[in-house]
């Protein structure tokens, strides 16, 4: 187990400073001048000399890469381009706000998308197996801005029970998590279903049933136990999804998160910001999948980490 995580710290380091690296060249070829956007449209190009060497833009890239990484090293994120915050006060808020969604997006989707397929599963080729694969399949095939829009319709302008903006409140993330999770419930849904239709066909679950083991066991205590290692790794990189796939569902409630603000400071030029965003996703992900793996000698203590 050790090896094995030191393993795994090693191979984040070294995939942080890859994605570091090219992100921070990669961002510069983003069309436009962030001096000239900053200085405004009205500015001369004195005004803009100056604005870019306030910025430290005029210095050559690679010096630029240098100063960053080094920053990077003793723990500062840079300052924001945009606000001349440091970008770490610039996620103080946003970033919580962000995880909270998440967090109260997955919980639900896992939950009822589970429910679903468990049940799809149960009663293959039934009317309720139909059911529960037309309600993944519409929650697949429907965009989260158009979903975002009717629930605004229906819980905000019709009914007045639940803001349509803002994040302020329990109430103002409830929206937006819906939202958010459609997709996902829909994806476990289909998933979950497909993983416990294989498992109720293997030989130990009729063995089971000849026990005389009523259904119920069967299928939570035996087939959902082995058939939740694949669903567990579905759930692991939906969540990293959902913590860099919000910027949609963020814009269309103006919702104060990380989504948001990773669009503003496309719009501005934002590099710093950018950069940052950019190397928190990456890191969920990598954490994620740690997380996802050791969860793997949980759920089935035959297999080995290494």
């Amino acid at each position: 187990m050790v090896r094995y995580l030191f393993k795994k710290i090693l191979e984040t380091l070294l995939t942080l400073f890859i994605v570091t690296t090219a992100v921070f060249f990669f961002v510069r070829m983003i069309p436009g001048d962030p001096a000239r956007v900053i200085a405004g449209e009205q500015a001369t190009l004195e005004d803009v000399e100056n604005v870019r060497e306030s910025l430290g833009l005029n210095k050559p890239v690679t010096e630029q890469y240098v100063i960053y990484v080094s920053g990077l090293l003793k723990g500062d994120l840079g300052t924001s381009l945009r606000t001349k915050r440091p970008v770490a006060m610039e996620l103080q808020n946003r970033y919580p706000n962000t995880i909270k969604l998440a967090l109260m997006a997955i919980t639900w989707s896992a939950t009822l998308g589970i429910l679903i397929g468990v049940w799809s599963a149960r009663h293959r080729a039934k009317w309720q197996d139909y059911l529960g694969m037309t309600i993944a399949v519409s929650g697949i095939s429907l965009p989260n801005f158009w979903i975002g829009f009717m629930l605004i319709s229906l819980f905000s302008v019709k009914l007045h029970l639940l803001p349509s903006t803002g994040s302020d409140g329990l109430k103002a993330f409830i929206l937006p998590a819906l939202t958010l999770g459609t997709n996902i419930m829909a994806i476990l849904a289909r998933f979950t279903r497909s993983s416990m239709t294989e498992q109720l066909k293997e030989d130990y679950i009729r063995t089971a049933r000849s026990k005389g083991i009523s259904e119920t066991p069967v299928t939570w205590k035996h087939a959902f136990r082995n058939s939740m290692i694949s669903v567990v790794t579905v759930i692991g990189m939906q969540f990293g999804f959902l913590i860099g796939g919000s910027v949609v569902t963020e814009q269309v409630f103006a919702f104060n998160g990380i989504g948001t603000l990773l669009v503003t400071s496309v719009s501005f030029r934002d590099y710093p910001c950018i950069q940052s965003l950019i190397l928190i996703f990456s890191l969920h992900f990598i954490l994620i999948n740690l997380i996802v793996d050791l969860l793997y000698a949980v759920l089935n203590p035959e297999i080995q980490l290494s």
